[in-house]
């Protein structure tokens, strides 16, 4: 896979694929632009070697029509901010009138292109629509690792339509750091995992026991596991189809000699909402109809004794409910251990980056991940075809 930096950018129209689905409040403004501050670094290197710069990007999920909430306006605004110059919105992604514009663009100029999703054929990496967005320059740019595992039209199939195309620095940096933290880790590498379920992480549980030397399993997963073995979870969420699953993951976890970390004590709720009644017990202790909502503070400093050696930590999924008060001490302690650790620190995924923000110790981990549904496809052992697409 080239990389952006060893692609010739002057005086030529670059399409980069960024990732600026961002969160905006009901009156358009965005809430959390740090996706888009990501990107900057690419857009910069190719607006610094004097290239004429298209970005494209897709905003939440119109479905193919042209909806004014999800138009990509407040991006081209906020755009304007970071690179202290102006950013032209075009009138879609494709047709006559866009490619006139893209045509007649100066080096140093910018051009964002409308939501590709106004446009079914982009989810349906329509090979029509590829070819039109081809069309719009002369090298290929993908820097949205966030959607490297979706097999869309800006992400896959354009790439078709390019002899010069690459890597932007964002990408390539999460790639650098994955293959660092699980294809050449410094040992011993301890994956964290949490988060609601099992089955939305069992692809990446299997694989990574080929990788790791041992592997704490907490939120609300965890029970699944707990209740494979015995244990009474009360109330609490759990997997039932998966139990067999999960004991057969403990077993192979033996007999490959990866040490596994489950909760010994919970912060339990007669009901999930901020005012409930809440106390400690051990996992053995759970009332009839009430549910674990966070490890325990015993659990706490089982998991934090778990990473003290570690050199390499990826973090994946947080350990209870950590937006509400009552159920956040669990995982921010951790946050904190694992910010405060030796190791080579990891987070992949929204609620992960989420709960590092909220303990303000963003600073502190090694790398924060962009693209949770992409980390957890490279953790499951696959690769990306957006990644793919590139070589």
């Amino acid at each position: 896979m080239k990389s952006i930096r060893d692609l010739s950018l002057a005086d030529k129209r670059v399409l980069v694929r960024v990732d600026f689905n961002v969160p905006m409040d009901e009156q358009g403004n965005i809430t959390d632009d740090i996706r888009i501050r990501m990107a900057v670094p690419t857009l910069q290197y190719i607006l610094d070697k004097q290239g004429k710069l298209i970005i494209c990007s897709h905003m939440g999920r119109p479905k193919g029509q042209k909806v004014k909430e999800f138009s990509l306006a407040p991006i081209a605004k906020h755009l304007e901010m970071l690179l202290g110059r102006t950013v032209s919105l075009a009138p879609d992604c494709i047709g006559v009138e866009t490619l006139a514009l893209a045509e007649k663009m100066k080096s140093g100029e910018v051009l964002l292109l409308e939501n590709l999703r106004f446009h079914k054929e982009e989810t349906e990496n329509d090979r029509d629509f590829s070819k039109q967005l081809g069309a719009l320059a002369e090298v290929y740019i993908n820097d949205a690792f966030a959607v490297s595992h979706r097999a869309h039209a800006s992400v896959v199939g354009v790439a078709e339509f390019f002899e010069e195309k690459g890597a932007g620095l964002l990408l390539q940096t999460e790639m650098d750091y994955f293959h660092k933290s699980m294809d050449n880790p410094i040992r011993p590498l301890v994956a964290l995992v949490g988060g609601a379920k099992v089955s939305s992480k069992l692809g990446a549980l299997q694989n990574m026991l080929d990788k790791v030397d041992s592997m704490i399993i907490g939120g609300a997963m965890a029970n699944t596991f707990l209740k494979s073995m015995g244990v009474d979870v009360g109330a609490s969420k759990i997997e039932e189809d998966l139990l067999d699953t999960a004991q057969e993951f403990i077993k192979s976890a033996e007999q490959k000699d990866v040490r596994l970390y489950f909760p010994v004590d919970f912060v339990v709720a007669d009901r999930f909402a901020p005012d409930a009644v809440c106390k400690n017990v051990t996992f053995r202790d759970i009332p009839d109809g009430w549910m674990a909502l966070d490890i325990g503070p015993a659990t706490t400093i089982y998991f934090q004794e778990a990473l003290a050696d570690a050199r390499t930590i990826v973090w994946n999924g947080p350990m209870g409910a950590f937006e509400m008060d009552a159920f956040s001490r669990g995982t921010m302690a951790l946050c904190q251990t694992v910010a405060n650790s030796h190791a080579l620190s990891i987070t992949g995924g929204g609620d992960s980056n989420a709960a590092v923000k909220k303990a303000g110790e963003e600073k502190n981990i090694s790398y924060m991940s962009t693209g949770g549904g992409a980390f957890l496809h490279l953790m499951e052992g696959k690769t990306l075809p957006g990644v793919d697409a590139l070589n």
